[in-house]
This record gives structure tokens, C-alpha cells and sequence, in this order.
């Protein structure tokens, strides 16, 4: 799969976002910024995707594309079978209340009506019968566990019950896809948690496709049946969850994704891969001979033993404490790696550290290459 290529996922449903060669540049004067530079991707009906990347890689511009409040430059965007990039404003207008739901990280809420009237108010722009306004709202506000505070208005509800509110409004005109930007990001930890689990079920009960935007790793990770990470506007990877953290393309998703050392490594052969001046078996094939790769090892993948019983050894730089388990520096060679581990070190010991086959994975140089993966 090339970065900008949508992941080849075998199913039965029909797809609900389709994205080709999609480009929105914006001409500054000095020069033509690419917010997205060539994306594709397809999104199927009912999946849960999430969409990631750091401040800049356009991921919003996306969303706003995505949600017919912006144009591309040029490619193509389908959305349930319609051609959406070359419409008017009416008729995109019309997609949007017919097709689209959006919930914001800000709320967004009329601070002076009740949460039943917020959530009415999108039916009347969608041209929905009083009656059918008032039964849908209804019904969505029990689905996000709000029957009971219905004339409740924003300033008697908890942050986290605003939020529903918002996504209660979202559903209530039974759209084709929920576009989500960073929906949970004004909530504290332990609230945040809860409304991830409760988006989760909504979506699986309904069906609805949902397309999330997050900075949070673990929420991606969790909630998601696909994670599309973003950078410099252009897709680096698309995958499940676990293809995404357990074999990331390049240098970068291993770093966005989770913690990860990147030594600079030589393929041998296929299987077999040299780096800390040791040659160690891998599961990896499809290379040259002798051609530079990055190896990827995951810091609680590492095993640690007396310095004489490692693969390799060095020198405890230092040792945090994070709850569940310690993080550890490691000076190898010059080269600091992490290690998670249960067992506390001491600064200034020498320890060894063993790895497995399946511990490593062996990427293609690219253009983040030699950019992360050292805890120096």
C-alpha cells in the first residue's frame, strides 16, 4: 500500500467516503502551501475511523473537506454515492443537513434554551415536521442518556453532559456520517474515559460511520476500527489499530504512535538484521542484501538481564517512574534507548537487554529517518 492509498480491507459494506488524489493548496502570495498533498482513502458504511497527526498535517483541512465546509483544489470526494467537490454552495448546503453530523470539542450549545431545544434545531433547518422534530430529539437525547434532563439548559449540565447534548444534536438527523474534532478534549481524564466507551457503544448501536479526530494516542488506538495518521499533508498509513502500532511504515508513525527506538540497521538477508553491532533474527524479508533499514523495537518489548546474559549491554542513564511500570534510559554504543519495565534500575548500573524475533520490525528508510527514535 503506497502512503496515500487506501487500505485494502476485505467487506461487505459499500463505502461512504470515497477520497482520490484530493489536494487543497493555498496560495500565500511567497508561495502555495499543500494543506493536502494527494490523500486517497476510502471509508466504509459503519466503520469508526480515526484520523491523527500532530498540529499541521491536515487533518483538520481534511474534516472540513470531509464535511462539505470547504472545497478542494482539484481530486475527486464521493460521500454516500455523491459527487460532492464540484457542487454548489446550495447543494452542499444540502449534503450537510442531510448527510452530516459534526460534534466540535466546543460544545456549541444556545446557553439560554433547553438541551431538547438544542437538539431540535438542526431538524428545523433539515425541514423536519414539529412532530417528528420533537420525536427524534427525544429519542436521541435517551440514546446519550439525557431523558431525564431534557429542559435542563447548558448551565445546569456537567461538562460531560453538554457534550452529549452536542452529540444527541449530531444524531438526532440520522446522518450517513459523524465527524468528530477532538470531541472529549475539554474533559477531564476519568470523564473522558467514560465518554469514549459511550461513543463506542453509540456508534456500534447505531451503525452510523464515524470519522474522529484526536491527539490522544490510546483513544485512537481503542476506539477505532482504522487509524489514518496524517503528516505534512499526506496520509503515512492506514490500518487496523494493531497494524499501526505493531508494524508502523516509517519512522514517523513509529514515533506518533506510541514510544519506539529506531536504530539504523543493515538487512543482510531476509530475516536476519545487523544493528548495535550484533546481528539479530528477525521476521522480516522483501529487502536487498546489505540494504540500510530502520529497526524498530518497542520499548516493553525489551528484556532485561544481568549485563553477561544480554544480546546487547549499556549503561542506565536514568529511571522514571510511571505508575505501572519504569522508564528507563539506556546508553548503548552512544545510542540512548527506552525500556518499560516492572523492575526498577539504578542510574549508573550496567544491565543487559535481550530481544526477540518478533520484538523487532524492520522498516525502508524514508525521509524521517535518523529523526527519532533516540532518547539522547
Amino acid at each position: 500500500m503506497s502512503s496515500n492509498s487506501a487500505l485494502a480491507r476485505p467487506t461487505e459494506r459499500p463505502p461512504t467516503i470515497v477520497v482520490s488524489d484530493l489536494y487543497k493548496i493555498y496560495d500565500t502570495g511567497a508561495e502555495q502551501v499543500h494543506a493536502l498533498d494527494g490523500i486517497s482513502m476510502t471509508v466504509n458504511e459503519g466503520e469508526f475511523v480515526a484520523i491523527m497527526g500532530p498540529s499541521g498535517s491536515g487533518k483538520s483541512t481534511c474534516m472540513n473537506i470531509l464535511g462539505c465546509l470547504d472545497r478542494p483544489t482539484r481530486g475527486h470526494y464521493e460521500l454516500d454515492g455523491i459527487a460532492v467537490a464540484n457542487q454548489t454552495d446550495d447543494e452542499l448546503a444540502m449534503v450537510r443537513n442531510r448527510k452530516i453530523g459534526f460534534v466540535f470539542q466546543s460544545y456549541n450549545l444556545i446557553p439560554r434554551t433547553t438541551a431538547l431545544d438544542n437538539v431540535t434545531v438542526p431538524l428545523k433547518y433539515a425541514g423536519i415536521s414539529g412532530r417528528e422534530q420533537h420525536q427524534r430529539a427525544l429519542a436521541a437525547l435517551d440514546r446519550v442518556g439525557l431523558a431525564g434532563r431534557i429542559h435542563h439548559r447548558p448551565n445546569e449540565m456537567s461538562g460531560g453532559q453538554q457534550q452529549r447534548v452536542a452529540i444527541a444534536r449530531a444524531l438526532a438527523n440520522q446522518p450517513k456520517i459523524l465527524l468528530l474534532d477532538e470531541p472529549l478534549g475539554a474533559l477531564d481524564l476519568k470523564l473522558r474515559k467514560d465518554m469514549q466507551a459511550e461513543l463506542k457503544k453509540i456508534q456500534q448501536q447505531t451503525g452510523i460511520t464515524f470519522v474522529f479526530v484526536t491527539h490522544d494516542q490510546e483513544e485512537a488506538l481503542s476506539m477505532s476500527d482504522t487509524v489514518v495518521v496524517m503528516d505534512k499533508g499526506r496520509i503515512q498509513q492506514i490500518g487496523t489499530p494493531q497494524d499501526i502500532y505493531n508494524e508502523p511504515k516509517n519512522a514517523f508513525v513509529a514515533d506518533f504512535i506510541g514510544e519506539s527506538n529506531i536504530i539504523d540497521g543493515i538487512m543482510h538477508r531476509d530475516y536476519l538484521v545487523e544493528f548495535a553491532g550484533r546481528k539479530f533474527e528477525c521476521l522480516d524479508r522483501g529487502f536487498s542484501a546489505m540494504e540500510p533499514v530502520d529497526a524498530v523495537i518497542r520499548p516493553e518489548d525489551i528484556e532485561v538481564v544481568p549485563p553477561d546474559d544480554g544480546d546487547i549491554s549499556g549503561t542506565v542513564t536514568s529511571v522514571n517512574f510511571k505508575g505501572v511500570y519504569y522508564e528507563i534510559i539506556v546508553d548503548v554504543r552512544g545510542f540512548k534507548w527506552m525500556i518499560q519495565s516492572t523492575e526498577k534500575q539504578e542510574p549508573g548500573g550496567r544491565i543487559g537487554m535481550v530481544l526477540q524475533p518478533d520484538d523487532i520490525h524492520i522498516m525502508k528508510k524514508s525521509e524521517y529517518s535518523g529523526t527519532f527514535g533516540d532518547y539522547s
